[in-house]
């Protein structure tokens, strides 16, 4: 009889489920998940292109019940790619958890299509649009088409490279001594003279015109070179 019943110990032990020393994550639950996608989809409304949230199991495992939670973003966390989005229980019993996310912006940004030399003016065949992650590329990626007008590379740029506002300057478009008309616009009226550019400027820049009579007038470069008063 003794051996019988060591014989059935062992058997029983061979066919009971063996269980991991290592505890395994598990889910958050369904109200604090529900919190945070409503966080991080009121954190992320402004960012440009479409977003796409993944919330990731709890390193921690899961989080415990609470009826008061208030989600937040850790001090100089990023709103992109990887991070972790900090949970607070502010109830009796309070606990602060972090859970991981990883969050991407897919929306188009602009490429060059073939080498560009250092201060060849950008054409619109240089150039061609992508769709991507823009988590994974620099903040400096030239999203806005309107960022492309009246620019040249300030350095060469191989062809592929994502086109970055560090990568470009603006075009000269007043040299210093040019003839240059002067707008000076008023409730109603429009009085248009002309100067000598003291300086080169770039669409936008502000330059100082010195005027037929010597006086100086400063104003801002439009697009058409023409010089508005501000």
């Amino acid at each position: 009889m003794p051996m019988v019943l060591a014989t059935l110990a062992t058997l029983a032990a061979l066919t009971t489920p063996a269980r991991s020393a290592t505890p395994q994550p598990a889910p958050s639950s369904g109200s604090a998940l529900a919190v945070i996608e409503r966080f991080l989809s009121g954190q992320t409304a402004g960012l440009p292109g479409k977003v796409v949230i993944s919330i990731d199991t709890p390193m921690a495992g899961a989080l415990p019940p609470c009826e008061a939670l208030e989600p937040f973003l850790p001090s100089g966390a990023r709103l992109g790619g990887r991070l972790s989005v900090g949970v607070r229980c502010n109830a009796k019993q309070p606990w602060t958890r972090y859970v991981p996310v990883y969050i991407a912006v897919v929306a188009t940004y602009y490429v060059a299509v073939r080498p560009i030399n250092a201060g060849q003016a950008l054409m619109l065949a240089d150039t061609a649009v992508r769709e991507g992650d823009l988590t994974t590329l620099p903040g400096s990626v030239i999203v806005d088409p309107a960022q492309l007008n009246g620019v040249v590379a300030s350095t060469r740029i191989a062809s592929g490279t994502p086109l970055r506002r560090e990568l470009l300057r603006s075009a000269t478009l007043v040299q210093q001594g040019q003839t240059v008309k002067v707008l000076t616009q008023g409730a109603g009226f429009v009085v248009s003279t002309e100067g000598k550019a003291m300086t080169h400027a770039a669409v936008g820049a502000m330059v100082q015109v010195k005027m037929q009579g010597g006086q100086l007038l400063g104003g801002v470069v439009r697009p058409d070179g023409m010089v508005e008063r501000k």
